[in-house]
């Protein structure tokens, strides 16, 4: 086998690895690729191409997590993983920690721990690599590594919600969910939302953003079952589709456009979180991204005109 068919059949795997440490699918990407150039540029051929490649993309990717941290900290409003579709890389024997490992709340859960919690997490805990392969990858001894993955599972524990749906009932809930979404049924969506639940938004000042996180079911209803309906209105439309191995829904303008990304968190038969992503720089890899400056200011241009014609209409983005 040549080295790019090696190299080929394991790209996969190389991506999951890098985006789950990384949470960014264009610099997984990257290095994936840088990856593939210390491999091809490299004289002899490793005793494990798997163990190898492994262990570079890993150490890549917590190379680039260090300086990507700095620049999430001066991130305008809250961060969120740029949304993934599909992951490439699929493993029978581990298919539940690999869908559990890339949801948006595991994601975000893995911004706490430091980059080399993070790589060792990744690489034993998600793939199952033994320490001997986890130490090389990262550079320290099998017991300093054990010491790192101690340390990770207590800040992922301590995150981790404690009632989770199974796939069945998040995708049952998620149907009627955008179904009431779409109608712009205000009392369907409150009746399928937890009381505390949340909407936030990632537009990382790239986009029309939620000044806030808004919470409580009636307020999220509110806000939702006005702003939907306008959008579709205005030839919008949103396919529902699974979004970081959780139900979610992909928006486009008029045009087929990709305008923004919804992920919903459920927890013990409710939608507990509504993430919407819609920073432009975090949609690319979709498609091509819509204007969403030029789509809001459509839609604030509609509500005016319905204002005039109904005062007493209520079309607010507030709740």
């Amino acid at each position: 086998m040549s080295k790019v068919e090696e190299f080929e059949e394991l790209r996969p795997l190389l991506f999951s690895i890098a985006y789950r440490i990384l949470s960014s699918v264009g610099e997984a990407e990257d290095a994936v690729q840088e990856t593939w150039l210390r491999f091809d540029g490299s004289a002899t051929r490793p005793a494990s191409t798997k163990a190898y490649l492994s262990a570079t993309v890993t150490r890549i990717s917590i190379d680039v997590l260090r300086s990507a941290r700095v620049r999430r900290e001066e991130y305008v409003g809250p961060w969120f993983p740029e949304p993934l579709l599909a992951d490439p890389y699929e493993d029978p024997a581990r298919s539940a920690e690999l869908a559990d490992s890339v949801s948006m709340a595991a994601l975000l859960l893995l911004e706490r721990l430091s980059p080399l919690e993070r790589g060792v997490f990744v690489l034993r805990e998600v793939f199952g690599f033994g320490f001997d392969e986890v130490a090389t990858a990262v550079g320290r001894s099998q017991e300093a590594c054990r010491q790192l993955l101690v340390r990770a599972r207590r800040h992922m524990q301590a995150g981790r919600p404690r009632f989770e749906a199974d796939r069945q009932e998040r995708q049952e809930l998620a149907t009627r969910f955008f179904g009431a979404l779409r109608d712009g049924d205000v009392g369907r969506l409150q009746d399928l939302l937890a009381q505390d639940a949340q909407l936030v938004g990632d537009g990382g000042g790239k986009a029309p953003q939620l000044a806030q996180a808004v919470v409580g079911a009636v307020n999220v209803a509110r806000l939702l079952g006005s702003a939907f309906p306008q959008l579709l209105q205005i030839g919008g439309t949103f396919e529902p589709h699974e979004v970081n191995g959780q139900p979610g829904a992909l928006f486009r303008d008029r045009d087929g456009l990709v305008l923004h990304v919804l992920v919903l968190e459920v927890l013990d038969g409710q939608v507990q979180t509504v993430r919407g992503v819609i920073n432009p720089e975090k949609l690319g890899h979709l498609g091509p991204v819509a204007d969403a400056w030029a789509i809001d200011r459509e839609l604030r241009h509609a509500r005016r005109q319905l204002t005039a014609r109904r005062p007493n209409a209520f079309w607010t983005s507030e709740p």
